[in-house]
């Protein structure tokens, strides 16, 4: 009788790194207790990268530790070719750990454009891997986009722990969402807690949604009339225009530490604004709490120069240069979460302990 994939022998380990995260690749290594993978990731004089693997993979298990970063094209080709690589050297399986996925964000339809995040699954999967670790998706609903398993892992207990231990006066802070869609991250985060929650509501300047496409249709040209019924009405109604009330806070902050959570900052400048609006409202300190600090072009200095006490970020993308630019910037090391996964699903154990007591709503 042909045994089961469950009882074939365990095959041996090798971790390779690209280029997006090589301090992390390290730690992730070092607490495994094994070396990193002897492979080389350059780029020729046309740009082109290029892979090489100085080691046999025949028969083993490959996981390739690569993030998302500012160069984030190179990052997405160097983890496709090497994956390419192992499966063409034939390993026994591929495990891409991604910790920030990228173009996570682009993973609803926009306009004319596409779901970049739906492309960037099909391509991790042809490319020969077998399963994808990564952290706290922008859309938990990405992983359908995959073929393959996807393990989300979630970064929420490592800066719950930090707030319990670094913010003293904790029990009178409130968890800040800085939108309708951060609600249910920010009411995961109170009741672990036993905070409240504010929301903050309003645009402070027009959505991306809201601009003008050319979409509209042209004027009527004289003797073209308009579809309508037999009464002679018009089908379609003229919508009204949306407004946008101010930015607001809808909760109770005076008098305490404010302390938004979301999964990503990026773009620094709307965060800075709920800031703002949070300290109007009487919060005497502010706090931003994320797992992907990306944290591009001059976000650092505009949280320098901001009333945002600190921002509290995980190493899932190297952020040493945005650290020097800004003192407020902290960082929770979360590589020990990624070792346990790695350590389990070589061991075919069950990863259900990694999102214990984990609501579906963080």
């Amino acid at each position: 009788m042909m045994s089961s994939l469950t009882d074939a022998p365990k095959a041996a380990m090798i971790v390779l790194a690209g280029n997006s995260h090589s301090e992390l690749a390290s730690l992730v290594a070092k607490r495994l207790g094994i070396r990193l993978g002897d492979m080389a990731v350059f780029h020729k004089t046309n740009r082109e990268t290029t892979v090489e693997i100085k080691e046999s993979v025949r028969g083993k298990d490959i996981y390739i530790i690569q993030t998302g970063t500012k160069d984030v094209n190179n990052d997405i080709m160097e983890l496709l070719i090497i994956a390419y690589a192992c499966k063409t050297s034939s390993c026994r399986n591929i495990v891409g750990v991604i910790p920030y996925l990228p173009y996570s964000k682009q993973c609803k339809m926009r306009k004319r454009g596409s779901i970049v995040s739906k492309l960037m699954a099909t391509m991790l999967g042809k490319a020969g891997l077998h399963h994808i670790i990564t952290m706290d998706l922008h859309q938990k609903e990405i992983q359908a986009f995959f073929d393959i398993p996807v393990d989300n892992l979630r970064a929420s207990p490592f800066l719950i722990d930090y707030i319990k231990e670094f913010i003293p006066d904790y029990r009178n802070a409130v968890i800040v969402a800085r939108n309708a869609h951060s609600v249910k991250r920010a009411t995961s985060y109170a009741e672990r807690l036993r905070l409240s929650i504010a929301v903050i509501h309003g645009e402070s300047k027009t959505s991306e949604s809201e601009e003008d496409d050319g979409r509209n249709s042209p004027p009527l040209v004289d003797g073209i009339k308009s579809v309508g019924n037999e009464f002679g009405l018009e089908i379609v109604p003229v919508l009204q225009a949306k407004e946008k009330p101010p930015l607001n806070v809808v909760g109770d902050v005076g008098g305490r530490i404010a302390i938004i959570v979301d999964d990503m900052i990026d773009d620094a400048e709307l965060f800075v604004q709920t800031a703002n609006a949070l300290k109007v409202r009487g919060a005497y300190k502010i706090y931003v709490m994320a797992t992907h600090g990306l944290m591009s072009s001059d976000a650092p200095r505009l949280i320098e120069d901001s009333c945002i006490d600190e921002v509290v970020v995980t190493n899932t993308v190297p952020h040493e240069v945005q650290k020097m630019q800004c003192h407020k910037i902290k960082t929770v090391d979360i590589s020990i979460m990624l070792v346990e996964a790695i350590r389990r699903i070589h061991n075919r154990e069950s990863m259900s302990f990694l999102f214990r007591n984990i609501g579906m709503d963080d």
